[in-house]
């Protein structure tokens, strides 16, 4: 049986994968299966013997890994123990990884490839590509896909930031950072391109964003306009918002191995996230209008 499971099935790209891959797909979360415990995520991995593996479980909260070694447990030895058991058993591995394996210094709107050298200078990017390449080392049949700017209907995202505080307080000025860029990408799109990934059997290191670009300014004033939400809102720099953890300044990844194949699912960054608000925007709006009323 083809089964393909979905480990952190239920975060915002994990639901998205569920839906996307249909009836065949499982999924487990913590805590279920720690994929930081060696031992017990072998055991449950041959216990559920998928013959497909989607991590889409991570560390994801950049500042706090630049203190917490936990992140390098989830980022790192996490995919290496799912490599692990995939080599051992023959399974097909899709790892999720990020821009962040790349230091954003190169010249903007010039897009990475896949072949650049990764130079991150993060620890959440560190980890992350510590993850690739235990993945690589393993003898694994694997596809890694790195992302950027994910947003999506479920979990935390920045999406949801900017309608939180628009709703809160419509005359408060948001100010959003405007010298970083990169390329707004729907969870929903992703899981669908993963769905390609795996019926092609592909391997290798992917890019795996929308086309296109914009700044975190940009995607907010379209996002928040799209949700005719009333708002205030005002540019500012990465020097004048500064964050434990390095930003890349230029995001923008270009996917020119899954265009080689064939098998790009993206299209443009604007279209999507209006795809997006069309489909989930009421639900957003009640969600976060709701949190507010508590």
């Amino acid at each position: 049986m083809n089964r393909t499971l979905i480990v952190g099935h239920k975060g915002q790209l994990g639901t998205d994968c569920m839906a996307v891959l249909g009836k065949n797909a499982g999924g487990v979360d913590l805590p279920e299966i720690d994929i930081t415990d060696r031992f017990q995520c072998l055991e449950k991995l041959n216990e559920l013997a998928p013959s497909v593996i989607v991590n889409c479980a991570a560390y994801t909260a950049v500042d706090a890994c630049e203190t917490d070694p936990v992140c390098w447990k989830v980022n790192a030895d996490g995919p290496k123990h799912l490599a692990e058991w995939a080599a051992a058993n023959g399974a097909f591995l899709v790892q999720i990884s990020t821009d962040y394996v790349f230091d954003g210094q190169r010249p903007l709107f010039e897009a990475c490839v896949e072949t650049d050298p990764p130079v991150p200078v993060s620890e959440y990017g560190r980890s992350k590509l510590a993850g690739e390449r235990a993945v690589l080392e393993s003898g694994a049949q694997a596809a890694i896909l790195r992302t950027a700017w994910l947003y999506g209907a479920n979990g935390k995202n920045f999406l949801k930031t900017m309608l939180r505080l628009a709703l809160q307080n419509p005359d408060r000025e948001i100010r959003v950072v405007n010298d970083q860029f990169g390329s707004p990408t729907w969870s929903h799109t992703l899981a669908r391109q993963i769905a390609a990934v795996v019926d092609a059997k592909a391997t290798g290191i992917f890019h795996a964003t929308s086309e296109g670009h914009c700044n975190w300014f940009d995607l907010a004033s379209r996002f928040l306009s799209l949700m005719n939400v009333p708002h205030c809102r005002a540019p500012c720099t990465t020097a004048e918002y500064p964050t434990p953890a390095k930003r890349p300044a230029n995001s923008i990844l270009e996917n020119a191995a899954l265009k080689k194949l064939g098998i790009n699912q993206f299209g443009n960054w604007e279209e999507e996230l209006a795809h997006f608000v069309s489909k989930h925007g009421d639900a957003l709006r009640a969600e976060i209008q709701k949190s507010l009323n508590h």
